[in-house]
């Protein structure tokens, strides 16, 4: 157990109570939504991870990597069905929180992750 421990039940909560009250867009995508769940939910998940494996390592307990692991796929998933898809990622922590590291862009490391937008969409949003 680590001094993270209730900051990742807070997480887990907070991931599994907007995957069971999310209603999904009309007419995706809701990018504005889609971004909050990265920022506020995928974001933070790292924050955390990040955060604990550098200057005193924390030694996560199989307990808060599996809430952990659990929080960021529930907002990947929520992230997507923004977009109008409908997937079931198992990501670790710490492949995000390596992407997010090389990219210094969350949204592009979970879009190299999920391909969701897909790369053509980019393009022609940009």
């Amino acid at each position: 157990m680590t001094e993270y421990r209730d900051r990742i039940a807070t997480l887990a909560k907070r991931a599994k109570a907007d995957r069971e009250s999310f209603d999904p867009p009309t007419n995706p995508p809701d990018e504005k939504r889609a971004l909050s769940f990265l920022r506020s939910g995928v974001g933070d998940v790292v924050a955390v991870y990040i955060e604990g494996r550098t200057g005193e390592f924390a030694r996560f307990d199989e307990w808060e990597m599996t809430r952990l692991e659990q929080a960021l796929n529930d907002w990947l998933a929520l992230y997507a069905r923004c977009y109008g898809y409908e997937i079931e990622t198992e990501c670790t922590v710490r492949e995000v929180a390596e992407l997010v590291v090389k990219t210094h862009d969350i949204h592009d490391a979970v879009q190299l992750l999920t391909h969701v937008p897909s790369p053509e969409a980019r393009r022609t949003r940009n």
